[in-house]
């Protein structure tokens, strides 16, 4: 499928469509194609748990961010209170 910008605004719910139709929709701006919009692939129906990510919990063993609020409040106060 094709559509302009002017489509995307006026015409989202049958781009939509297209998508789900699991087909690629290439957009134009001013006449020049400009992006292609792809259908997601398909996924199990198992959710994503973040805790699986190999990033989570990489600051649990940091004592400054005990107290977040107090972390947060130090981050906010900028350079000034070290000089």
């Amino acid at each position: 499928m094709r559509a302009s910008i002017l489509d995307l605004r006026r015409r989202m719910g049958d781009i939509l469509k297209a998508i789900d139709r699991r087909e690629s929709v290439v957009i134009s701006y001013r006449g020049k194609d400009r992006a292609i919009l792809h259908p997601l692939p398909e996924t199990s129906a198992e959710p994503f748990d973040p805790r699986t990510d190999p990033a989570f919990g990489i600051w649990r063993d940091r004592d400054d961010l005990a107290d977040p609020v107090a972390a947060v409040r130090l981050m906010r106060e900028g350079r000034s209170h070290a000089l």
